[in-house]
């Protein structure tokens, strides 16, 4: 391949050729450089085809160039440069994960353009200062930004300490821990940390004991609201925070469940059942996998893809490649990727709000207040 490369002159065959060995380097941080490659990245470089230069410089990074990671290093750095080439600068330090990188991402914390993909891409590294930078900037944050957060800061015990210290004095809003972070925090292997999500949530339960009880609980508490027990604005501001990083409904959300647009919503036992009750029938696709890496972070998703180099995992918040070589244990678990108690931390009117806004037939208006100018 490298000698063709340095042959090659037509830019759609250079694309197509670094297309498919990028492709083949998928998932693995390093790979010895091939004799001669040194040209072909000058080369490359120097191209007109901005995706050319782009996979030219990713290719290079995985085969060890000191050139290709100086200069991306730059470009990430760089607040002049374009948002594209700094988005693509960070993907690629990320993919053979660059140990200079978490100074970096800790600095765009107050970058407003790459701010989440800071927050996301923290959550790959076991570093001392990660936490407190991050709790530095959590209130400023909206709430998707904190929903990449508290992925972040539950998924290691390093991160996970100051987070349930944060919660206990009130830093962290309770009510900002939907069950998918707490479920998180039951999974990070450390008795410090376990000690503290029991004093603050109480023993898990893989199955509540009555769940007829808690159904008929939320059906009376619905009731209770009159003959028009929600407002579906509020109630879609609910179903945002808590569902919509998931499932995707009137086409806008999340790939990590099923979309529920033409579900039966309209019945109000079948709403109740399937999210108090996510365990009861779990599609094979939809069981959570539980992956503990070599630095100790836990992570919780749905396998779309696998190979004998990686695993591309689906969390709540993002696609991960985890190499093979990293991932210490992986288990599929028994229970859905739908955690149970999404309705515990909501107060009762919004119960009302969510599930009223859940049977509606169409899409509603967001509150007036909460309309991007």
């Amino acid at each position: 391949i490298t000698e063709k490369l340095a042959d090659l002159s037509d830019t759609a065959k250079q694309l197509d050729m670094l297309q498919g060995l990028s492709a083949a380097l998928k998932g693995q941080r390093s790979v010895p450089m091939p004799a001669g490659w040194d040209d072909v990245e000058t080369k490359l470089a120097k191209s007109d085809n901005a995706d050319v230069r782009t996979l030219g410089q990713t290719i290079s990074l995985t085969f060890g160039s000191k050139n290709a990671l100086a200069s991306l290093r730059k470009t990430l750095g760089d607040g002049s440069a374009s948002l594209a080439s700094r988005r693509a600068a960070l993907d690629s330090l990320m993919s053979v994960k660059d140990t200079e990188l978490p100074p970096a991402l800790q600095s765009l914390l107050g970058d407003r353009d790459l701010q989440s993909a800071a927050l996301r891409a923290l959550g790959g590294f076991n570093d001392p200062k990660t936490a407190d930078a991050i709790l530095g900037v959590y209130s400023s944050l909206n709430d998707a930004q904190k929903r990449d957060a508290l992925s972040t800061l539950s998924s290691r015990a390093n991160y996970a300490r100051p987070l349930l210290a944060a919660i206990t004095t009130g830093k962290v809003p309770k009510q900002d821990m939907t069950a998918e972070v707490v479920r998180q925090l039951r999974n990070v292997k450390d008795d410090d940390v376990q000690q503290q999500v029991v004093k603050i949530y109480g023993t898990s339960r893989d199955v509540s004991a009555d769940k007829k009880t808690e159904i008929e609980k939320y059906r009376n508490l619905y009731r209770a609201g009159g003959s028009q027990p929600g407002n579906a604005s509020p109630g879609r501001l609910v179903y945002d925070r808590i569902c919509g990083q998931c499932h995707t409904l009137f086409d806008t959300g999340g790939k990590v469940g099923p979309d529920i647009t033409g579900a039966a919503r309209s019945d109000i036992n079948y709403l109740l059942e399937n999210i108090l009750d996510p365990n009861a029938v779990i599609p094979n696709e939809y069981r959570a996998n539980e992956i503990e890496t070599k630095d100790g972070r836990s992570l919780t998703g749905i396998i779309k893809r696998q190979d004998d180099k990686s695993i591309v995992l689906q969390t709540a918040n993002e696609l991960v490649t985890i190499p093979r070589g990293e991932i210490e244990s992986q288990h599929q678990s028994q229970l859905s990727m739908m955690p149970e108690g999404l309705l515990a931390t909501l107060k009762d009117q919004e119960v009302r709000d969510l599930i009223y806004y859940l049977t509606r037939v169409g899409q509603v208006p967001l509150p007036t207040d909460q309309v991007k100018k």
